[in-house]
């Protein structure tokens, strides 16, 4: 199992451990990029060590070259000086040098490519890590919309349920009935307390306010000339009813005729 296999691993534990205490969901989440990141510092560290042998690789393969070259300058400086053993012997080396050179041109050409996958994966694991990381925020949003709804409805849940308005109801109902009573009792003592005498000449004088109201009126016809001067109260509204009587009569006649 390589470390990226150990990251999903560790990755689907801790979804499944978020799963499992969804009451701390911030708390779970931030411990879940903690890890990641911690596993992240690991795999750049293993993808380093890969980097390095790759690196060695190379410098073994372009070193097997240059001997290899070396070898076949020697095998011509003894071929000028008419040295055939020596030139054959130089070139044998350099024949080591140069298969010592390709097996190692091989494997650090797979190496290279596994090296490069590690890179891309890496990669990706990183812009993994800071997407999660930006969705967290997001993801703590709408969990607290959820326990801000969730309390909503618990709560309407027992308004309706513990007979909250009704309750209302019955204090409302309580209130207008003492609201009635202290009427009543404000009745009582206006009536059967007190001065009864002085009492009802206050309900006199409140009666002489409509008196008061036909003196204006008689005035105010005076001065339009409607009534003379020196009508009194009581002519007037005598004149009053009886002009009221005449504007009916005639009504009274047209019917009359009508009907002959």
């Amino acid at each position: 199992m390589n470390i990226f296999d150990r990251i999903a691993m560790l990755f689907r534990s801790n979804v499944n451990a978020v799963i499992s205490e969804f009451e701390q969901p911030e708390k779970m989440l931030n411990q879940i990029i903690l890890d990641m990141r911690s596993q992240l510092v690991k795999a750049k560290q293993q993808v380093a060590g890969a980097i390095a042998d790759e690196t060695r690789l190379q410098d073994q393969t372009r070193q097997e070259m240059r001997e290899a070259e070396d070898w076949e300058w020697r095998a011509m400086l003894a071929e000028q000086q008419s040295q055939d053993e020596l030139a054959k012997q130089a070139l044998m080396r350099r024949s080591e040098h140069m298969s010592r050179a390709d097996q190692l041109n091989l494997t650090w050409q797979a190496h290279k490519q596994e090296t490069d996958r590690l890179k891309d994966s890496l990669r990706t694991l990183n812009d993994n890590i800071e997407e999660a990381n930006r969705k967290k925020n997001l993801l703590l949003a709408k969990q607290r919309r959820a326990d801000a709804q969730k309390r909503i409805n618990e709560t309407m849940s027992h308004i309706s349920e513990k007979s909250a308005f009704e309750a209302f109801a019955r204090m409302e109902e309580k209130i207008e009935a003492n609201e009635r009573k202290v009427r009543a009792n404000a009745e009582i003592d206006e009536e059967f307390s007190g001065d009864k005498l002085a009492n009802d000449f206050k309900r006199l004088e409140a009666a002489g306010g409509n008196a008061s109201a036909d003196i204006l009126l008689i005035q105010l016809k005076q001065k339009m000339g409607v009534l003379p001067a020196g009508t009194t109260a009581s002519k007037a509204l005598g004149a009053g009813a009886a002009a009221q009587e005449r504007e009916e009569e005639p009504v009274d006649v047209e019917i009359h005729e009508e009907n002959k």
